[in-house]
This record gives structure tokens, C-alpha cells and sequence, in this order.
């Protein structure tokens, strides 16, 4: 997968505006579509090998960032304080998303 293609994957996965996106879905109180964080995870780790060394990102890039790790989170937290019950792996799911913009904004990859 090429950069360009990794940053539009992304993008669209934290957009609201696409009901089946990943954020939408968590904010809609459904789970990611099976294999969905896995292809993010993917792509986190695509965008940080072609962006690794640089001094600067992008900040729309920063954005989509900052709401998979974020946005993500709070979601799930709302969802939980509602009483919805998420897939069990979900919650380390997005500690590893998370840990993957972490290691993009860090320009230095740790595997979890």
C-alpha cells in the first residue's frame, strides 16, 4: 500500500460522514466491521514508515490522528456508560491504535 492510499484509508475511517467508517460506527454504539482495525493498525504503520524522519506532519494527517486515537476512545467510553457491551477485545483494540499514532507522533516504532 502506497502513502496516498494509506492517508485516504484513514481519512476515511475517522469521518462521520461515512456511516460504515470506524468512527461512526463506534459513535452510532456498533462494533468495527471485522478486520476494520486491523487494516487501520496496517495503515498506521504505513503512514508512520513513510513519514518516520520527518520533522513535520501534515496537520490535516495530525486530525485523523488524533480523532482515531481520541474520538475513538470516547466512544467507547460513552457506549460502556450506557450500558452497551462492546466485543471483549475491543478496549485493546483501541489502546493499540492509540499506541500506534503515539509511535507516529514519537517518530519511533515500538511494537505492543
Amino acid at each position: 500500500m502506497d502513502y496516498k492510499t494509506a492517508y485516504q484509508f484513514l481519512s476515511t475511517q475517522s469521518s462521520l460522514s461515512d456511516r460504515r467508517s470506524f468512527l461512526a460506527l463506534l459513535q452510532q454504539g456498533q462494533p468495527p466491521i471485522p478486520g476494520q482495525v486491523t487494516n487501520i493498525l496496517l495503515t498506521l504503520k504505513v503512514t508512520f514508515q513513510h513519514i518516520e524522519g520527518l520533522d513535520s506532519i501534515d496537520r490535516n494527517l495530525a486530525q485523523i490522528l488524533f480523532r482515531l486515537a481520541y474520538d475513538s476512545r470516547q466512544y467507547y467510553d460513552l457506549g460502556k456508560r450506557q450500558g452497551l457491551t462492546w466485543p471483549p477485545l475491543l478496549n485493546e483494540d483501541l489502546e493499540r491504535i492509540a499506541q500506534s499514532v503515539h509511535n507516529i507522533f514519537a517518530n519511533q516504532w515500538r511494537d505492543y
